[in-house]
């Protein structure tokens, strides 16, 4: 082959790849236009958004405050003849602690487990 034939073949080759670049672009264009198109119409039809005096609203008698309270877990009763059943048991598994104290650190007492402190001293 001479020369020639290279740099046709070179030449050829190099406008097939811009023209495959160009089609491949033009075809992800379209499709970001058509999911644009797409999206406006699925807006349209949903639902107007609610007016101002539609928002909700606090109640008449003001906020509704936090209520914190220590938990302590619910035991399970010991079935010594049968087992339990679901209605036999209570629907939460804690219930409010007879001690409302907060814990707090031990003055001396490490972090956690594994923090690298002396522990309980």
């Amino acid at each position: 082959m001479s020369t020639a034939a290279f740099v046709v073949a070179a030449a050829g080759s190099d406008v097939l790849n811009v023209i495959a670049a160009f089609v491949g672009g033009a075809v992800i264009a379209g499709a970001l236009i058509w999911a644009v198109q797409f999206g406006m119409r699925v807006r349209d039809r949903e639902l107007p958004r609610p007016r101002p005096d539609e928002q909700p609203s606090l109640p008449s008698t003001g906020a509704i405050h936090e209520i914190r309270e220590m938990r302590e877990p619910d035991e399970l009763p010991l079935a010594e003849q049968e087992r339990l059943m679901p209605y036999q048991l209570h629907h939460s598994g804690s219930k409010r602690g007879k001690d409302q104290n907060r814990r707090r650190w031990l003055p001396g007492s490490s972090g956690g487990f594994g923090s690298g402190g002396l522990g309980h001293v």
